[in-house]
């Protein structure tokens, strides 16, 4: 079906614009099998990948990479934090060892701290503790799942490892990259820290007081054997324009992202395919139907922006492109309103974000919210980090107000009870 009103935002061609963004990104596969073990005084203990520890296509290193027998160092939660005066690596030199640390924040475990208590901050998520690795010139990092901190289930790491690893590209890879980016099973890492004369659970509460010191795990050494290939490709980002009126320099972007998992491993039923019909086919149709309904009625005095970005899943890659290459200035993006899986649950008396972002912008949702007889819902699971995982985050970090919309829960009929028995079920079946 056309739609007249609406024009082609994308990539400029001579006089006109395309339909899409060009996002340049890079690519790394590894060759399988990976060859992976920790050493322990004169003990092997293997490392199966996507069963005891799982990682991600190494962004940096050519061919053949091996690591044999490098220090592992346990450094809480990997925390450098001026602000409150936290820094886990305090006088600890990290450089060309794997380091191993806790996901989430140092407040997860007792709701109270320097971080925000139990809502994960930034910090928590494990691109930025991947990155400080980097910047420190650690050889690897190696966080360790849990459930409750992660806000997933290890199956997650277990279905999805080995497959092509990409990152928007950067003039350093190596700044944002250690070699070794990987996830340490928990009852794994629980057995190392024994054979190390190391209790855990010991551990993991020191590393949530402030003046932690990190500490080699004993004499426990990582090493690591496999190929991977490089490689630069081009993805797309599929941008939409309906031109305002009086106020036609400004731009509301609507966003969404089109990209899922495609095929990995079977689940109990044998099925391989990996359906994003919620995750985020609902968003696409969403977004398609706004801009129907937006071309058919007046004009709006400000610009929109229909965005439906790629490599969601592999990283918030499409809206990290764009709000690194905006072709829209940013000074004049009023808002980001991002949608990531739409209701699907039937009439609910409520209505939620990603976590609930310190912008005005969340004012204005919840009075639209309350004009329309709803309720808003705080964050139920404010632990997850939710805030951080969706393409609204790209353009929160540059000082664009942004939210990512997220159906209700409180079910007409039903209630919460019967609401949160449907996102229950989709997190533990269905999600990912």
């Amino acid at each position: 079906m056309s739609i007249p009103r609406i024009e082609p935002g994308g990539d400029q061609a001579g006089d006109s614009r395309s339909w899409t963004q060009s996002v340049e990104l890079s690519r790394s596969t590894i060759k399988c099998p990976i060859q992976a073990s920790m050493k322990i005084g004169e003990d092997v203990l293997p490392l199966i990948a996507g069963e005891s520890f799982s990682m991600t296509s190494p962004q940096i290193g050519e061919g053949q990479i091996a690591l044999r027998d490098v220090p592992v160092i346990f450094a809480g939660y990997g925390v450098h934090a001026p602000e409150v005066k936290w820094n886990d690596f305090e006088g600890v030199d990290v450089r060309g060892k794997v380091v191993m640390v806790l996901v989430n924040d140092p407040d997860y475990e007792s709701g109270v701290g320097d971080f925000g208590g139990p809502a994960m901050t930034w910090y928590g998520r494990w691109p930025y503790k991947f990155e400080q690795a980097a910047k420190l010139g650690a050889a690897g990092l190696l966080i360790v799942h849990e459930i409750g901190p992660a806000g997933y289930d290890w199956n997650v790491w277990q279905h999805n490892h080995l497959g092509p690893s990409l990152d928007v590209l950067r003039e350093r890879l190596e700044d944002s990259h250690p070699l070794i980016e990987g996830f340490q099973r928990r009852d794994v890492a629980v057995d190392l820290f024994r054979r190390a004369g190391l209790d855990f659970e010991v551990e993991k509460k020191a590393a949530a007081v402030s003046g932690f010191s990190t500490k080699p795990l004993g004499d426990v050494s990582f090493s690591i054997q496999l190929e991977a290939t490089h490689d630069r490709i081009t993805s797309h980002n599929v941008v939409a324009r309906l031109p305002g009126t009086s106020s036609r320099e400004e731009t509301l972007l609507y966003t969404v992202h089109f990209d899922h998992l495609g095929i990995g491993k079977a689940d109990s039923s044998g099925d391989v395919i990996y359906n994003g019909a919620q995750d985020n086919a609902s968003g696409v149709a969403a977004l398609l139907e706004m801009a129907r309904r937006f071309a058919a009625g007046p004009k709006p005095a400000r610009s929109v922006v229909f965005l439906a970005l790629t490599a969601e899943e592999s990283g918030l890659l499409g809206s990290e492109y764009y709000a690194a290459n905006p072709i829209y200035p940013l000074a004049t993006t009023t808002a980001v309103l991002n949608m990531d899986g739409m209701n699907v649950i039937g009439a609910t008396r409520d209505a939620g974000t990603a976590a609930d972002g310190k912008v005005t912008l969340l004012d204005d949702l919840i009075r639209v919210l309350e004009s329309k007889g709803r309720t808003f819902r705080p964050e139920a699971h404010p632990e997850a980090g939710y805030f951080y995982r969706s393409d609204h985050f790209p353009f929160a970090k540059v000082g664009v107000p942004a939210l990512s919309y997220r159906q209700g829960v409180d079910k007409r009929v039903g209630g919460l009870v019967a609401g949160e028995a449907v996102y229950q079920s989709y997190i533990e079946d269905r999600y990912h």
